[in-house]
């Protein structure tokens, strides 16, 4: 009995009161003032510089593989060998290529007798097309033997790899030999959508390798590719880097640095903007009112402990929260500690 009196009494006090369990820690948290600092937004003078890292490659590179498939006579070089235009590389069988070039001499002289006869009507107009036909066809393809048959260095690099040794009998699988230019190379750099508008070809590129600390090597953009990758929201350019001395290898790792000269921009502390779990958007809270209001926003070039950011809310005077930013959520009240 006392169990249900003690009851009933704090039925009756509940009742009396109008509260309910938990009411008052819902307020609590309602009227709760989170304490965080801000920044004014001004715009900023900063240098442009894109820095981007890449792997460098030959300009050019040439897979020796013929057309044509059978045993392998000669390999005129090896691994290292450096090599000129138009320098013999690979000698295939050559039996198909002497048959076709036999059949051909025989059609030029066949030809050139019917040259003769044909306007004195000895011969048939439509007899001589004929054979002039079959000797276009013959000539076209003994140049194609030629080429594949007695293949050679399209331009001057050296002999990357080697596949094949003389007497082997090539399959058309993998290539005899790769050839690969050191003089030029080249490098393809992804570069955030947000710089699409300011790249150009044309444009000067410096390029660092950790194995030469204190060197610069000047480059150049030469292509801008016309399209932006929606995944990773970047666009490519290639660089064309001239190498005479040789001191730069393909496969090398470097930074290019491309500079597009001084802008404003709008910085935010790099630690004010949040990432949103999930997904790689980023955002900053502003100080709307006193209330906490979350903002998308695209971020650009870093520089030292600041961060460029855009969007439309971030404008000239908006109020950036850069301490306390990661306990808020869009709607918290706000106790600003202190404005710099």
């Amino acid at each position: 009995m006392k169990k249900i009196a003690l009851l009933m009494a704090c039925v009756a006090v509940i009742s009396a009161t109008g509260c309910k369990p938990g009411t008052e820690e819902k307020a609590a948290v309602a009227e709760r003032q989170e304490l965080v600092e801000t920044t004014i937004l001004h715009p900023q003078q900063v240098d442009r510089t894109i820095d981007v890292s890449t792997v460098l490659q030959g300009y050019q590179k040439m897979s020796v593989a013929p057309s044509v498939t059978g045993h392998i006579e000669h390999i005129y070089v090896e691994v290292g060998s450096r090599v000129g235009r138009g320098q013999n590389l690979v000698r295939m069988d050559q039996q198909q290529y002497n048959t076709t070039k036999l059949t051909y001499t025989n059609l030029e002289l066949e030809l050139s007798r019917m040259e003769a006869l044909v306007g004195s009507g000895a011969v048939s107009q439509q007899t001589y097309d004929k054979t002039k036909l079959s000797y276009d066809q013959t000539k076209e393809n003994m140049v194609f033997l030629e080429a594949n048959t007695f293949v050679k260095a399209e331009f001057g690099g050296v002999i990357s790899a080697k596949y094949y040794e003389d007497g082997e009998l090539y399959g058309g699988q993998q290539p005899i030999l790769e050839l690969t230019q050191l003089s030029v190379l080249k490098a393809l750099a992804n570069i955030p959508e947000t710089y699409y508008p300011v790249v150009k070809a044309g444009m000067k590129v410096d390029v660092k390798s950790d194995i030469y600390p204190d060197e610069v090597f000047p480059a150049t953009v030469e292509v801008v590719y016309p399209t932006v990758d929606a995944a990773s929201h970047t666009f490519s350019i290639k660089v064309r880097i001239p190498n005479s001395g040789e001191r730069l290898r393909p496969g090398m790792y470097v930074h290019t640095a491309l500079e597009l000269g001084q802008d404003t921009a709008m910085l935010v502390p790099y630690q004010s903007v949040q990432k949103m779990v999930g997904s790689n958007e980023r955002y900053v809270y502003l100080n709307d009112g006193g209330v906490a209001k979350r903002v998308f926003v695209t971020v650009g070039q870093r520089f030292d402990d600041m961060i460029e950011v855009v969007a439309d809310e971030i404008v000239e005077g908006a109020e950036v929260i850069t301490t306390g930013a990661e306990k808020l959520v869009d709607g918290s009240k706000l106790n600003v500690a202190k404005t710099f």
